[in-house]
C-alpha cells in the first residue's frame, strides 16, 4: 500500500483515538451486569474489553458460563439503555484532537469516523464533543453491516467520499484498527494514547506510530500551525 501525500481523507475510530470513552463504557457495563446479577469487573480490565462492538464487549464482561445469545442481549440492552443517559458523563476529548481536526479541516482534508460502537452513540458522542460540520461522515456499528476489522465501514467511507485509498490514512488506538487498515489497503497510524498498549499497534502492522496529535497532521503532510 503506497500512500499519496497530502491525505485527502482520513478516517479516524472513536474510543481510545478521539475521545477517552473507556470509564463510561466501564461503568454502563457494570451497571448492566450488576442489574441482573453478575459480577463486576474493575476499570483496569476494560481496555481489553472493548474494540470488537458492544456485544463483544458483553460477552466478555460476563462470566463464561452465562454467555448465551438471549442473556447477552438482555444485558445489551441494559446497557445501551444506562449508557445513552450517561455516556458523557466522564468521557473526555484527548489532548491535541480538536486542534489537529481544525488544522486538518481547514488544510481541505476529508475527515470521517469508522467506529465499532453502536451508530446512535457514535453519532451523539460526535455532535456533543465536536463542531458541527467538522466530519463529512460518521458511521459506527449497524445491523447487518460486519464489524472492524471487516472492511465494509470503510469501502463505504471511500465511496461516499469519492476518495482514494492511496490517498487515505486510517487512524486508530488497536489491533483491529491496524487490522482494518490493513484489509482495505489503506496507510495506518497507530496512536500510543488509546486502550491498547503500543506493543499491539507494532505487532499488528501498524504502517506509522502516533505518540501525539501533531504527529498525525506530519504524516498526513499537513501542517499549518503547532499543536500541543
Amino acid at each position: 500500500m503506497g500512500f499519496i501525500s497530502p491525505a485527502r481523507l482520513i478516517i479516524f475510530d472513536l474510543d481510545g483515538t478521539l475521545l477517552n470513552t473507556i470509564d463510561d463504557l466501564a461503568t454502563s457495563t457494570n451497571h448492566a451486569l450488576q442489574y441482573y446479577g453478575y459480577p463486576q469487573h474493575d476499570f483496569s480490565e476494560y481496555p481489553f474489553f472493548v474494540g470488537n462492538g458492544i456485544t463483544k464487549l458483553i460477552e466478555r464482561a460476563l462470566p463464561a458460563e452465562v454467555r448465551t445469545n438471549e442473556i447477552i442481549t438482555k444485558v445489551q440492552e441494559e446497557f445501551v439503555r444506562y449508557y445513552q443517559k450517561h455516556k458523557t458523563d466522564f468521557t473526555f476529548i484527548y489532548p491535541g484532537i480538536s486542534e489537529l481536526l481544525n488544522i486538518l479541516h481547514k488544510g481541505g482534508c476529508k475527515l470521517a469516523v469508522a467506529s465499532n460502537k453502536y451508530h446512535q452513540g457514535t453519532v451523539e458522542l460526535i455532535n456533543h464533543f465536536f463542531e458541527e460540520q467538522l466530519f463529512d461522515i460518521v458511521l459506527g456499528q449497524r445491523e447487518n453491516i460486519p464489524t472492524k476489522p471487516d472492511p465494509q465501514i470503510v469501502y463505504e467511507i471511500l465511496q461516499q467520499t469519492e476518495t482514494n485509498p492511496e490517498q487515505t490514512l486510517y487512524v486508530g488506538d488497536s489491533g483491529v484498527d491496524m487490522q482494518t487498515a490493513r484489509n482495505s489497503g489503506i496507510t495506518s497510524i497507530g496512536v500510543s494514547w488509546g486502550f491498547r498498549p503500543k506493543e499491539e499497534l507494532i505487532q499488528n502492522n501498524a504502517c506509522h506510530i502516533a505518540n501525539k496529535a501533531a504527529d498525525i497532521a506530519n504524516i498526513a503532510g499537513i501542517s499549518l500551525m503547532p499543536i500541543p
